[in-house]
Formats: structure tokens, sequence, C-alpha cells
């Protein structure tokens, strides 16, 4: 390796290591959340007396602050603090999953599974089968970051790698490359709704197609998976393993080379139930009147019922198999031993639950005080009024977006308030819609894996630390910021690229208004 390469990787260390230890510096996340909310309250009160003549796209009114430490507020806010706990939608996500996770895993499903697959896979095509699959799992809705994320551990673990990096690899692709994926998901309908009307304020007739971005995304998912892997293999694993050393009081690694006949016999058997009944139940959504459809017989819609059983169905499928397995591998003797696994799960979510309380309360405090809504139309105001090439708006919106994200962490909302402004900004330049969402896919997905305020960031957290204790809000960011950035600059070099080439960015897609 030559001398000037060594050096860059070293300033690259050194860099990642600072990052960490200031990071790590930080008080715990829960408190930090707590910290945050006091700071909203605070920030609030001093800014609701100021006017702003800035127009909030929901509304079509002047964007108000709310002040959050008047009577009515915090009586409001006492009053609400149990609902807004427990219908912060991350909890129920994870807790309902992590029942049926445990049992799988418990029971010793999961192990025999992974030690069939690591026994077909190469060892070095690892990491790109964990972030690819990551990709895939968006369209499970937020499956993959219950799912996925501790599995990319797991996995990188047995096959005697550092579980950071697979937990790293894995979040990259469920988390930084949401807006990549080869196979359609609700995600495309769910911006489109936006985009639609924004660009309808120009064009009253204009329609938009829901997959208007699907031959960019598809694209975008290879090059985030080849991203991840050189990122993940070349960076992120060397440094760990000098950095974060497994504990070493964690439990040894399963042993993968030998499998019990009753332990294949087992799995096969849960599996095969299991298939069955997936294929069973993937009939009852064929009518067009299934139950499991929406008003309008679409099986895609957010509203649809199928959409919204997405984590029951988690929690049967990795429960039916589990237990299954746990019977023909004498690993469960009585049903009380399913109810200790399921049990045991939710002992590992302790932390991520007192996390999540006090995360919650600051998201619906930073919502509903309207900052997040101000810095947002400020920052698209601003860009607007630069008036920059297309190219290097498109790049601005890019990480405008990014930057923005760091703070207001729904794609939708962020794209409910940005899409007004950004999408007839563009088309009165000659741009279409379709690229203006291209580019808010990019700098919205580039920046999940850095920001605490992330809502699964907590949990990807606790995850880290089951192998490694010391792991803290820094250690995580500094894990993932060589992603984003990289995501951010080669993602949108990337759209460039698609756009010179003139290469469809989906069905009925163009690049050109007018």
């Amino acid at each position: 390796m030559s001398e000037s390469n060594q050096d860059k990787k070293g300033f690259v260390t050194r860099m990642l290591n600072v990052i960490e230890k200031i990071g790590n510096k930080l008080p715990d996340p829960a408190i930090l959340f707590f910290i945050s909310l006091v700071l909203v309250w605070v920030i609030s009160a001093f800014m609701a007396p100021i006017e702003f003549s800035d127009i909030n796209p929901r509304t079509g009114e002047a964007i108000k602050i709310q002040n959050l430490l008047t009577g009515d507020a915090m009586a409001n806010f006492l009053a609400n603090m149990v609902n807004t706990f427990t219908s912060f939608a991350p909890l129920g996500v994870v807790l309902v999953a992590m029942l049926g996770v445990g049992v799988a895993d418990g029971s010793g499903y999961i192990n025999t599974g992974l030690k069939m697959m690591l026994s077909k896979t190469p060892k070095a095509l690892l990491t790109p089968m964990v972030i690819f699959v990551g990709i895939i799992s968006h369209s499970a809705i937020d499956a993959g970051y219950v799912l996925v994320i501790p599995l990319g551990g797991i996995i990188f673990y047995a096959a005697g790698r550092h579980p950071l990096a697979g937990i790293a690899a894995a979040f990259a692709g469920v988390s930084g490359g949401f807006s990549a994926n080869p196979l359609p998901s609700a995600l495309d309908p769910l911006l489109q709704g936006f985009t639609q009307p924004a660009a309808q304020i120009i064009d009253g007739d204009i329609q938009i197609n829901p997959l208007c971005n699907y031959y960019f995304t598809a694209c975008s998912s290879i090059l985030v998976t080849l991203l991840g892997w050189y990122i993940t293999d070349k960076i992120i694993e060397p440094r760990l393993k000098r950095t974060a050393p497994v504990d070493d009081d964690i439990e040894a690694a399963p042993d993968m080379s030998s499998i019990s006949a009753k332990e294949k016999k087992g799995f096969w058997l849960a599996t095969l139930i299991s298939v069955a009944l997936f294929v069973l139940f993937s009939l009852t959504l064929l009518p067009e009147d299934s139950p499991f459809r929406d008003a309008d017989g679409k099986i895609s819609s957010f509203s649809a019922p199928i959409m919204q059983s997405i984590v029951p169905l988690i929690f049967i499928f990795f429960l039916l198999p589990g237990v299954i397995y746990g019977y023909f591998a004498n690993s469960y003797q009585k049903s009380k031993d399913v109810i200790d696994d399921m049990s045991k799960a939710m002992e590992g979510m302790a932390y991520y639950i007192v996390m999540a309380f006090f995360c919650a309360l600051f998201i619906n405090a930073f919502a509903s005080s309207n900052l997040g809504a101000l810095l947002a139309i400020k920052g698209a105001t601003a860009l607007k009024a630069l008036s920059l090439p297309g190219p290097v708006t498109i790049a601005g919106i890019i990480f405008l977006t990014g930057f923005v994200n760091l703070f207001v962490g729904s794609a939708s909302a962020k794209w409910a308030l940005l899409a007004p402004i950004f999408v007839p900004m563009l088309m009165q330049l000659g741009y279409s819609a379709e690229l203006t969402q291209a580019a808010y896919r990019v700098g919205d997905s580039s920046t999940n894996i850095i920001t605490p305020l992330m809502p699964y960031f907590p949990l990807v957290v606790v995850f880290c630390q089951r192998y490694f204790k010391k792991t803290g809000i820094g250690t995580l960011v500094s894990i993932m910021i060589p992603y984003s950035i990289a995501l951010l600059i080669i993602w949108t070099i990337f759209l460039v690229i698609f756009w010179v080439s003139g290469v469809p960015l989906g069905l009925q897609a163009s690049y050109i208004y007018g």
C-alpha cells in the first residue's frame, strides 16, 4: 500500500475516533431525548411571538411556532403523555415482532437456519448478501429494523467476523438504502401522493405514475449494495477490530460446523409447514374482494389491511416455525418454554422501552411546535432564492433534504412540506416532478443512519450493546458516517449520470417538464 493511501486511511480513522469520542461524551440517549424535549419547550416559547412570512404548504397560512410552555400546552402534555408513548409507532412494531423472533431464536430455529445458510454462502459474500436483504426488507415496511439488523450481527458473529460490522452493513441497507429497492414498495405510492398535488399547482392535468422512480431505485439497489460492501469490508470492519473488541462475557458464537439429524428434521418440517401456510394465506389475497385489500381493491396502499398486518404476520411466521422446530428438535419440553423465550426477548428490550418513552415525547413536541416545519421551509426558500443551475439545484435539494432529515425523520412528513415548494419551483425551470422526487429520495435515505432522532436509531444502539457494551451514540454515528457521506456524494452523482445519459427514471417519467 502506498504511503499516501496509508495517510488517508490514518486520517479517516483519526476523524472517526474523534467523532466517536465526542459522541460518546453525550448523555445517555434517554437523557439526551429528555434534554432535547426541554430545549424544544424553551425554544418554542422564545420563537412563538415572532411572525414569519413563510407559508406552510399544508395549511396555506404563514407558519407559526406553537409555544409549548403555556399552561394549556403543559396540561395537554401531561394529559396525553401515556397516549403519546403507547402510540409511538416503532414501539409496537419492535415489541410485537420481537415476541415472535424471541421464540424462533430461543428454540434454535434461527441458528440452525444460519448454519445451513453459512455452509452454502462464501464468507466473502456475506456483506453484500446482508446489505441486499436489508434493501429488500423495505417491501415489508419497517420489518428490516427489527429483523435484518440484529440478524446481520448474528450472521457475522457466527461466521467469525465482527458482529458490529454485520449490524452496520444491515443498517446501511435497511435505512441508508431506504429508497433503493428492486421491488415496488408502499413508499412509492406514498411519495407520489404528495408529488402529484404539488405538480398540479403548476399543471392541473398532470398525472404522476406511482412507479415514476422505479428504474432509478432498482438500479440504486445495486449501487448501495456495492458501496456498502466496500465500506464495510475495507473501512468499518478493520477499524472495529481495533477499537471495539467483542466483550469477553458475550456468549460464544454458535458452532456452525455440525447440525444434528433432529435439528435438520425440525428445521425442514418447520420451514415447509410455514411455507405451505404462507402460500395458502397468499391465495386469500388474490380475489379482488379479498378482506385484506382496501376499499378500491388495492393491495399495496397503506390503508389496505394486509399492509397494516405486516408486523402481526412477522410475529406469526417467526412464532410458528420456532414452536414447531422446538417440538421436533426437543428444545421445547413444555408450553412454558415458549413463554420463557418470549419473556427473555422482552428483557432484552427493557432499555429500548425506556429510550422510546423519552424519544416519543420529544418527537411529538418537536412536531407540534412547528420547529421542524419552519426549518424545512426556511431551507427550501433559501435554496429557491439562489437560482442555481439545474444539476446544482438538484444536488442542493439532495443535501438540503439530508440536512433536514437529521431533525425531521418521517419521509412523508418532510415531503409533505418540501414537495409543494421544490416541485413547482423546478417545474418552472423546466425540470420534471419525477426528477425532483428522485432527488428527494436520495437525500432522505442518505442521512437516516447518522441521526439519533431517527426513531429506530436507539434500537440499533441496543443491538450493538449486545456485543460491545460501551456502544453509545458516538460509536454508532462514527460507524455509519462513512456510509452516509459516500451515499450522499456517489448517489447524487449516480442520479446526475442517469439524467445526463437519458436512462428513464421509471414508468411514464421524464426529466424535463414542458
